[in-house]
């Protein structure tokens, strides 16, 4: 089961708020809200598209929350994404009780987390674990180096502070563009897989040797 991280950012990186100014204000963000100028049709349809290899969910607590306040009230037999996020397992990394909501189809992953999730990992199954919201889980995630694909809805938008899953002090990364296009308001949807960080060109530009760029 390959282990999937699906985000909404901005160009400068930032995925804290994307819904509304008051939908995470922590760290006194106040920028929230800058995905929704831009979210259409075409920004719909990728988070469909999400969804659709969705085999399980792997939440942050506060993400868990905020999805157990809303999606048990949508019962539209249509939506095919409240289907998946009401009924589908959901995996919490939390040290407190998650309550009665979604009781049947929720589990507690403590402090051992990142080895239960490389064992997931290991598992024959085409559908995927998917993180959704949770940044600073998407981002230990990351830096664990247990994300095999990587989706982002890229608004042209810039922020500035705000939480972000690539750190300035994580791992140098490099990735794969598996897929991209971009919606009519300009939003990027991208798809890309982790590969390895090859810095070799810059190196060879600073021992001064002569590099050749084929066109």
């Amino acid at each position: 089961m390959k282990l999937s991280i699906n985000l909404f950012t901005t160009l400068d990186g930032v995925s804290q708020g994307p819904g509304s100014a008051e939908e995470d204000t922590r760290g006194d963000f106040t920028r929230g809200g800058w995905l929704m100028p831009f979210f259409d049709e075409g920004c719909g349809q990728a988070v469909d598209s999400w969804y659709q290899r969705c085999g399980a969910l792997l939440l942050g607590r506060r993400t868990f929350d905020t999805f157990a306040s809303h999606w048990p009230h949508v019962t539209d037999p249509a939506d095919a994404v409240a289907w998946k996020i009401n009924n589908l397992r959901k995996y919490v990394v939390t040290s407190s009780p998650l309550g009665t909501v979604w009781e049947d189809s929720s589990t507690t992953l403590g402090e051992g987390f990142l080895e239960e999730i490389a064992r997931f990992r290991e598992a024959d199954d085409d559908l995927e674990l998917q993180v959704h919201g949770s940044i600073h889980l998407a981002r230990t995630l990351h830096e664990a180096g247990l994300v095999d694909i990587y989706r982002f809805l890229v608004a042209p938008a810039v922020v500035g502070g705000g939480s972000r899953v690539f750190g300035m002090d994580g791992p140098a990364s490099a990735m794969r563009i598996e897929q991209s296009t971009v919606t009519s308001s300009g939003v990027l949807s991208l798809e890309m897989t982790p590969r390895a960080f090859d810095n070799s060109l810059a190196a060879a530009v600073q021992d001064g040797q002569d590099v050749i760029v084929e066109q």
